[in-house]
């Protein structure tokens, strides 16, 4: 028998995954960085971390490395946060 895991909410809407959203969103504005200046450094467009940060776009776990990496977070230390 395979053991469950607890739902906790799906996609854009689970408490964790905004929570780590979140944090992002903070250390970029704490940073004074622009949308537009994040991309710059990813080498992605303004639309990719507006569409995150507002819900629109789920990142995937390389995309949210590279996100806190560029913010110049520990990504793991974010998800244990959460």
């Amino acid at each position: 028998m395979q053991a469950r895991v607890p739902q906790h909410g799906k996609g854009f809407h689970d408490a964790r995954y905004r929570a780590l959203i979140e944090k992002l969103i903070e250390a970029r504005k704490i940073q004074a960085l622009s949308q537009d200046s994040l991309a710059s450094i990813l080498n992605r467009h303004q639309q990719f971390v507006s569409r995150y940060e507002i819900g629109e776009r789920r990142l995937d776990i390389v995309e949210f490395v590279d996100v806190a990496k560029a913010l110049g977070l520990d990504a793991s230390d974010l998800i244990k946060g959460t």
